[in-house]
């Protein structure tokens, strides 16, 4: 995938990594970019700044990424590229127990993380089948491949999210459909910066990458049309080592908890 004379739309586009993946596939020269966010003032901002059109979106709303992507067919052409990159944090909460986190925040993040992902899919592919050709980046993170300590709705809702990932490219890769998952560690987003207190807590035990440097990643990963873009290179070692020893991984991880103070009843 060379964005160059694409048209692609990025959900969460107005701040963040959305920001930065549109900066980048402006300067890529792409034909068009749709950016949507649930902040409309942001959507527009970045949207005028590269010359795309701005969309106030809930990614929760299946009829409304339906009907945005009605509306760009129509106004632009086929989607060619599909970033799904909306995305929250929330912590467990006190007791910090891995059921602290209340419903409400399970299916807030099994939404955005994971349904906005089936709703993008379910909108595009049957223009991308019927031309043989269309692309999905899907960010998740790396706690889909790891886990993220102290927030288990993230942790789950992200592998989740690589699952259908992983669907999606075994059931439509012979279509002449592409799909790549981004799996950063921490980035220095509001997002990620606010969960840990303005350093990024347990993610950034490997450094912050900015938004724009996982940019970069992400045009050579699809470029290389590769399924895992891994911005934290530690990241695929630390996947290796899951595999190959599930219970010392479980433990280090346990270390890890500790290392950062959480209680441990």
């Amino acid at each position: 995938m060379n964005v160059r004379d694409k048209v692609v739309v990025v959900t969460g586009g107005g701040n963040g990594i959305g920001k930065a993946l549109c900066e980048r596939f402006h300067a890529e020269g792409a034909a068009k970019i749709i950016v949507a966010d649930l902040e409309q003032d942001s959507a527009g901002a970045v949207a005028a700044a590269v010359g795309g059109d701005a969309c106030g979106l809930d990614v929760r709303d299946e009829s409304r990424i339906q009907a945005m992507v009605a509306a760009v067919e129509k106004r632009h052409g086929a989607v060619d590229l599909f970033c799904s990159n909306a995305g929250i944090i929330a912590m467990d909460g006190e007791p910090w127990w891995a059921t602290s986190a209340p419903n409400a925040t399970w299916q807030a993040m099994w939404e955005i993380h994971v349904m906005s992902h089936v709703y993008a899919a379910r909108a595009c592919l049957p223009g991308m089948l019927a031309r043989g050709a269309g692309y999905f980046l899907n960010t998740a993170s790396a706690a889909g491949l790891l886990s993220q300590v102290g927030d288990a709705a993230y942790s789950t809702t992200k592998h989740a999210a690589i699952g259908f990932a992983e669907s999606l490219a075994i059931t439509h890769g012979d279509d002449g459909i592409g799909v790549s998952v981004l799996c950063p560690q921490a980035v220095a987003t509001r997002m990620v910066l606010g969960a840990g207190d303005g350093d990024g807590g347990t993610a950034a035990v490997d450094g912050i990458m900015t938004p724009e440097q996982v940019a970069d990643e992400v045009v050579a990963g699809l470029a290389a049309r590769q399924f895992l873009i891994l911005p934290h290179k530690e990241v695929a070692q630390y996947r290796q080592r899951k595999a190959e020893d599930y219970d010392r991984w479980l433990g280090g991880m346990r270390k890890l908890r500790n290392r950062f103070g959480f209680p441990q009843k």
